[in-house]
């Protein structure tokens, strides 16, 4: 962050000064919600939930070295040489502060949200657009309504692109973050059944991510998965101009001769209204393409060469938790896919496992999230999933799993086995630890199967 003003703050948030300080002057140079992490002179913004509230920790965070802090009441006595500025909600004005630094800086903005893919769609767009421009992006997963203008808040001078990621769960989160990033390109990755308990409805899901259109600006671009037939249904609709990306015929920017080593690699050619060009992509699983097709439309839009493209796609590093391939001893893969899950990236996932050819393909699966009525009835097609792509066998772990390792079984897959937790599946999981095998860990976040790939790490045989 670069540094504001006391005078700047004040104007940001629309806030009062309360207390004796007076110099207008005095800087905040990072902002931080968090009173465990204090960087000297930052901005200490208390935020409040339903059991927690920031303020709180005001004193310990003024006394641990911030410069000032928000605060939405008046205090019973006031730190000498550290400012408090009243404001009516301080949530509300981290957003406010966000939408007043964004503006300072006169570079793109991309902003991507989906329903599968984002956080990849978003390091792969990162990693295109870092062939040529120095680039600020979403750290992690801070893409909701605290993350997105932390996210903004961090950028510096030197940046020259900056690469935003939505999240959301609810109606009205998209148009909320959207007015905030007010994005130069919008990405919309596909449209799932994640959320879909809070939503209802893959059409009401379609909606609540439409909600960016109208904050993206007239003269921006959208760039959409053309082979999900929602997205597709925007040609022509939207104001602003369009590209469609995907595998399928009339598209824009198209991926073909697909080739992968089963091993960290996909080939293809990549074709754009403008050229054609060869790309490995270092990772696994032809759903790749997406991410990748979308990054070069929005790489060629910024005005990048195809050879400067084809060095950005290989530098493409993913997220962590984000089908990351750790190779250990023994000859032993694991895939730790163990972010988070919905039924479409459970799909691609089992794709994944299936290319890896010639070896004993496990996967070890978990309970999927916000899914609502129809959660027995997912469960039990990703089971069948695994049993289509090849899976020799399935560990699933948590109460909703079980229905994917019947489902397992009925499409056919023997060794499918349900565990109620993690260490009743110990035992089985050790067993799968043996040369020549590639283990797929993935479930939903809350699920924690980080802590399954931690149990195989420390486990693999010296």
């Amino acid at each position: 962050m670069e540094a504001l003003t006391l005078r700047q703050l004040l104007e940001a948030v629309n806030g009062t000064l309360l207390g004796d300080f007076a110099d207008l002057e005095a800087q905040a140079v990072q902002v931080s919600t968090d009173s465990r992490n204090i960087p000297p002179d930052c901005l200490f913004i208390p935020l409040e939930g339903e059991r927690f509230d920031g303020h709180s920790f005001i004193n310990a965070a003024l006394e641990a070295g911030a410069a000032g802090c928000l605060t939405a009441r008046e205090r019973e006595s006031y730190l000498p040489g550290r400012f408090y500025i009243k404001v009516r909600s301080t949530q509300r004005a981290l957003w406010d502060l966000a939408r007043y630094y964004k503006k300072l800086f006169p570079i793109p903005f991309i902003a991507i949200t989906g329903s599968v893919g984002k956080t990849t769609t978003k390091d792969m767009t990162a990693a295109v657009l870092g062939a040529r421009f120095c680039v600020h992006k979403t750290e992690g997963n801070f893409n909701n309504d605290i993350g997105v203008p932390l996210t903004l808040l961090k950028l510096e001078k030197r940046h020259e692109v900056c690469v935003v990621e939505m999240g959301m769960d609810h109606a009205g989160e998209i148009d909320y973050l959207g007015r905030l990033v007010e994005p130069d390109m919008a990405i919309i990755t596909n449209i799932g059944d994640a959320h879909i308990e809070n939503l209802g409805s893959r059409e009401a899901i379609f909606q609540a991510k439409c909600e960016i259109f109208p904050h993206l600006k007239k003269d921006g671009l959208a760039v959409l998965n053309g082979d999900d037939p929602l997205l597709a249904s925007l040609r022509g609709a939207l104001p602003q101009p369009a590209v469609f990306v995907g595998s399928g015929e009339g598209l824009d920017y198209t991926a073909r001769d697909l080739s992968s080593d089963g091993a960290g690699h996909l080939s293809c050619r990549i074709r754009t209204p403008r050229s054609q060009f060869e790309a490995n992509i270092p990772a696994l699983g032809q759903h790749m393409i997406y991410p990748t097709l979308m990054a070069a439309a929005v790489g060629e839009a910024l005005g990048m060469a195809p050879d400067e493209i084809v060095r950005g796609i290989g530098a493409f590093l993913p997220t962590k938790m984000r089908m990351n391939i750790l190779r250990c001893k023994g000859d032993i893969v694991i895939l730790n896919d163990a972010y988070n899950a919905n039924p479409q990236s459970m799909r691609a996932a089992a794709a994944v496992l299936g290319d890896a050819q010639g070896r004993r393909k496990v996967a070890v699966v978990g309970d999927m999230k916000e899914l609502g009525p129809g959660s027995e009835q997912f469960h039990r097609a990703v089971g069948g999933y695994f049993a289509q792509a090849g899976a020799d066998r399935l560990i699933a772990v948590g109460d909703l799993a079980r229905f994917m390792a019947e489902g397992a079984k009925a499409a056919g897959l023997s060794q499918s086995d349900y565990f109620s937790t993690l260490d009743a599946a110990k035992n089985a999981l050790s067993r799968e630890l043996r040369a020549g095998v590639t283990i797929l860990v993935k479930a939903s976040r809350s699920m924690a199967f980080e802590k399954i790939v931690d149990y195989l790490l420390a486990n693999v045989p010296q």
